[in-house]
């Protein structure tokens, strides 16, 4: 057929009906490149870290490089967008989405440090309709991992709402040296005694990278997969199942939950010197610990806490405390 022959108005009829190319979506999950980004940028945590931390400031990475290779301290920060089936309300049919920020060092400097250094923290997100192009987007839940998988594990789950993070970054708060992620700025002296939190400040504005998924790096992302970090376990891993959704929504909307239940055995030299309610509660509740934040005498209980244990806790972390992951 010949275009030239066709009369205007049924050229642009033609046209008008050919199908719209379908937006790029380079790690093949059903979601565009761009709402991805979009995503990754306006939940951004606000990350605090140490004003003088010893591996400086998260890394990025030699891109198109099968194993990491640091080619920069400068801020960076990779994510991750994946859909997933929230356990929060099987009824809401709208879209949920996870998040995963992760904030990759060139170093671990903490006691047992070690070369490379991952770390991450989720949110969990709900469109508010079907359609992704109109939707707007809610945080239902966030989740920070602190010595994540290994005896000294802290990390934690809360709703956005108690963090005041629904529709923007929580603020989360990176231990000096091992680089575990709080919800609170008084829980990051919880980490089995390695962790404080001193003259923090703002993480500088840097780069935000889309890692893609596993099977489809994007961005040169292909050091993922490299067995030097657990990076590629981080991100096969949903950070939101239902038992940990469940163990939180059965406590008040002030309480911060331990993603895990129980105690641990490095932990519970903690929880010896907690000797108030509103502390840290490690004693093994059925019902999962708890931080309250309902008002401000947390924070001195859990002063006075790490006071009480000073001696023990230092025991505790030559012995106890394994390689961050």
């Amino acid at each position: 057929m010949n275009l030239l022959s066709i009369p205007l108005l049924g050229f642009l009829l033609l046209f008008s009906q050919a199908p719209a190319q379908s937006a790029p979506d380079s790690d093949h999950d059903g979601l565009s490149d761009a709402l991805e980004q979009s995503l990754l940028v306006q939940f951004l945590p606000a990350f605090q870290i140490a004003s003088a931390d010893c591996a400086n400031l998260p890394a990025e990475f030699e891109p198109n490089h099968p194993t990491p290779k640091t080619l920069a301290e400068n801020a960076t920060i990779y994510g991750q967008v994946f859909p997933t089936k929230s356990s929060s309300n099987e009824k809401n049919e709208n879209p949920t989405v996870e998040a995963h920020f992760y904030h990759l060092w060139s170093k671990d400097c903490g006691p047992y440090g070690h070369h490379l250094d991952t770390e991450h923290v989720a949110v969990l997100l709900r469109a508010s309709t079907p359609d992704l192009a109109t939707a707007k987007w809610t945080a239902l839940y966030w989740y920070a991992a602190a010595h994540e998988a290994t005896v000294c594990d802290a990390s934690q789950i809360a709703r956005a709402s108690t963090l005041h993070a629904t529709d923007h970054g929580a603020t989360i708060w990176i231990s000096p040296g091992k680089h575990a992620s709080y919800l609170n700025e008084t829980l990051c002296q919880h980490g089995c005694g390695a962790d404080r939190c001193v003259q923090m400040v703002p993480l500088p504005a840097g780069k935000i990278i889309n890692l893609g998924e596993p099977a489809y790096p994007m961005n040169g992302s292909v050091f993922l997969a490299s067995n030097e970090w657990p990076l590629l376990a981080k991100m096969t891993t949903t950070n939101f199942p239902a038992a940990p959704l469940v163990r939180l929504e059965a406590l008040p909307d002030t309480d911060i939950a331990w993603f895990l239940p129980g105690n641990h055995p490095a932990q519970q030299v903690i929880a010896a010197g907690v000797t108030t309610s509103q502390a840290i509660a490690l004693g093994g509740h059925d019902t999962d610990s708890a931080i309250s934040l309902a008002n401000d005498q947390t924070g001195n209980a859990l002063e006075k806490s790490y006071r009480y244990t000073r001696h023990a806790l230092g025991i505790a972390a030559r012995h106890l405390i394994p390689k961050s992951q």
